[in-house]
């Protein structure tokens, strides 16, 4: 299964919900740039690309179940969400249990286990301080103590802070 074809059942998987969509192609982006600008071989970059197409896949059930797309309830419900979403497709199992894993950690920044986790907090986070409107302060801490991708910063820093990025 291509990226491509992973991309477009995840959008029929949205329901229309443009929001959705919109989120997940802008993380997968950034998903994808971080890994290229580090160099991940091709099967670490798709495992990443994978898992931040799908990172959000428990939001439509979270809406419906719970009222809200809290980050906890995201990570309860995304993990056996994506493992549906993923049977049956050619992906190794491997793959399929370190996407799902992703999907159920990605709002935790504690015990970062790989290059694929790391990525996907980082280009979640560059999506979700435009999308909330964090604080200029909020970003820097979270870069200073969560960002370890010299790509995430230099993105973060030129779409956050373009004035110092440029120095």
């Amino acid at each position: 299964m291509t990226i491509a074809e992973i991309m477009s059942r995840m959008i029929a998987f949205s329901e229309g919900n443009t929001h959705d969509i919109n989120h997940l192609m802008k993380v997968w982006g950034y998903a994808r740039t971080i890994g290229c600008l580090e160099h991940l071989d091709g099967h670490l970059q798709f495992v990443t690309e994978v898992a931040a197409i799908t990172h959000d896949i428990a939001c439509p059930l979270c809406r419906r179940k719970y009222g809200n797309t809290d980050g906890k309830h995201q990570e309860a419900e995304g993990a056996p969400l994506v493992r549906s979403f993923l049977a049956g497709t050619d992906l190794e199992q491997a793959d399929i249990d370190r996407v799902a894993y992703l999907v159920g950690h990605h709002h935790t920044t504690s015990a970062i286990d790989g290059m694929d986790y790391q990525i996907l907090i980082e280009a979640d986070y560059l999506v979700n301080a435009d999308e909330s409107h964090y604080s200029p302060e909020a970003i820097a801490h979270f870069r200073d103590h969560v960002f370890r991708t010299a790509a995430g910063k230099a993105l973060l820093n030129a779409v956050y802070f373009p004035a110092a990025a440029a120095q």
